[in-house]
């Protein structure tokens, strides 16, 4: 890629203010494929200056012409549709269908989401002699991680243009080609000079910095709870709005009605998909304890089915995950599962047979886990799921919400109205009833420690507005 030690600010591609490098690594080889520029303060202020001259102009934009934008970049990420997936495969291992399927397509389907979102949006209405208006909060920086790389960049940046809003998009460093092509593609758009930028870097250097920058009105961070705290407290001292998407523990309770055939193995592949990397994983599953060596067996069936190895061979149903840090990080948890009693049921510690090299974890299934062990309690964010067994529905409630975190929840029954009485003692933001397809529309966030503010559609354009009252109006 020529644009690889260049950043995008003001409509252009332009070199660093010092080149500073990062290797890419395949996490399929461990080999660097390519490599990127590393950001400094100095292009931060450069890009958000940039953000900050052109806001005045595009705030004051009008929906068509903000429609005529989101649906040019939705032309251009289609024509680079199978580049992006092959981008994605490479820099994190995707298996390349898992990439087109699902990676790719998030990107796209979020961009119709936000395109149809802001159709019939209001941005405005009358309140007696009251005016509301909502309109563009400014400048917006855009942090985004590497597991779901255009799942977060369109999840930020469409809802952010949809507001009326300029940004400067950091994309993590360790998956960071996807997001340069979605640079090319709004620039390929026509998207107006300075209402998109991008800058590489690393959290310490680009990420903190523009968290901190005054001219910078909102931070949108996705990512770990722990970088989650920092961009908060950096943040802070300018009084910004700050949005995040943080990490998650999320509970899958089978009820005793449910069809555990079907319940298990899909919450198994879930679990697993994208080589467990995703923050609203179901990653405890909850069962009757009268019923715990049956989905044990069958959740053996379903691990033992999943094929590890080449993202690019295509029956290859699980790539590695993305890093060495990542891979070290999952090992230790898998061996304090082991140390503090819970039942290794498959899987275990080390590369799964015939692969040497690469960040390769054995799909992995404890039962008898207890809500006091580390793997019920910390996020792996790898392919380990913990299966748990309780006595009473209202005990798989308690230990369903025994958790600092509250992303997502998923309940299983025959019995819809059962699920849905359920559904509403979890504390978490969303909770999915047996299954269901991927909602784009949603909101998409979490309680307590997995952050605050909402993504997708609608809900995603409501963290880039400001709310204002014209008092005085008069009438409409």
């Amino acid at each position: 890629m020529t644009n690889a030690h260049k950043f995008y600010i003001d409509g252009a591609w332009v070199d660093p203010a010092h080149l500073t490098t990062l290797d890419v690594i395949n996490p399929a080889t461990e080999q660097p494929f390519a490599s990127i520029a590393m950001g400094s303060a100095a292009d931060v202020d450069r890009a958000v200056a940039a953000a900050r001259r052109a806001f005045p102009a595009f705030s004051q934009t009008s929906r068509a012409d903000r429609l005529e934008i989101l649906r040019a970049i939705l032309a251009a990420y289609d024509d680079r549709y199978d580049e992006i997936a092959a981008a994605v495969s490479q820099e994190m291992g995707a298996p390349l269908s898992f990439a087109m399927d699902a990676q790719a397509w998030a990107g796209q389907a979020h961009m119709k989401a936000a395109i149809e979102a802001l159709e019939s949006f209001e941005f405005e209405e009358q309140r007696g002699s009251t005016r509301i208006v909502r309109e563009g909060i400014g400048v917006a920086a855009l942090i985004t991680p590497w597991n779901w790389p255009l799942n977060q960049i369109v999840c930020k940046v469409a809802p952010a243009i949809a507001a009326g809003c300029t940004m400067v998009l950091k994309p993590s460093e360790i998956a960071p080609m996807s997001g340069l092509i979605w640079a090319e593609v709004c620039h390929a758009a026509g998207v107006p000079a300075g209402v998109f930028n991008l800058i590489n870097g690393d959290g310490p250097s680009v990420g903190q910095v523009l968290a901190a920058h005054r001219d910078v009105d909102v931070v949108s961070f996705t990512g770990s709870t722990r970088a989650g705290i920092i961009v908060a407290k950096t943040a802070a001292d300018t009084v910004k709005r700050v949005s995040q998407e943080l990490g998650g523990k999320s509970a899958n309770i089978l009820l005793e009605d449910a069809d555990f055939e079907t319940a298990v193995a899909a919450g198994v592949d879930a679990c697993f998909a994208n080589s467990g990397q995703s923050c609203d994983a179901p990653t405890r599953m909850l069962v009757p304890a009268a019923r715990h060596a049956e989905v044990l067996d069958l959740a053996r069936a379903a691990a033992e089915a999943q094929v590890v190895g080449d993202p690019q061979a295509t029956d290859t149903t699980m790539g590695p995950v993305i890093s060495d840090v990542q891979f070290k990080k999952i090992q230790a948890l898998i061996d304090k599962g082991i140390a503090e009693g819970a039942t290794l049921v498959t899987g275990g510690p080390g590369r799964p047979a015939g692969l040497n090299a690469g960040y390769f974890v054995r799909p992995t299934i404890f039962g008898n886990v207890t809500p006091a062990m580390t793997i019920a309690r910390e996020e792996i964010f790898g392919p380990v799921l913990s299966i748990m067994p309780y006595d009473t529905e209202a005990q798989a409630v308690e230990i369903a919400n025994d958790t600092v975190y509250g992303l997502a929840a998923y309940v299983q029954s025959s019995d819809i109205a059962r699920a849905r009485a359920v559904a509403r003692q979890m504390r978490a933001g969303t909770v999915n009833l047996n299954g269901p397809d991927w909602d784009t529309f949603a909101p998409f966030g979490g309680y307590k420690q997995s952050g605050n503010g909402r993504e997708y559609a609608d809900w995603g354009m409501m963290e880039f507005l400001e709310t204002k009252g014209i008092v005085g109006y008069g009438e409409a």
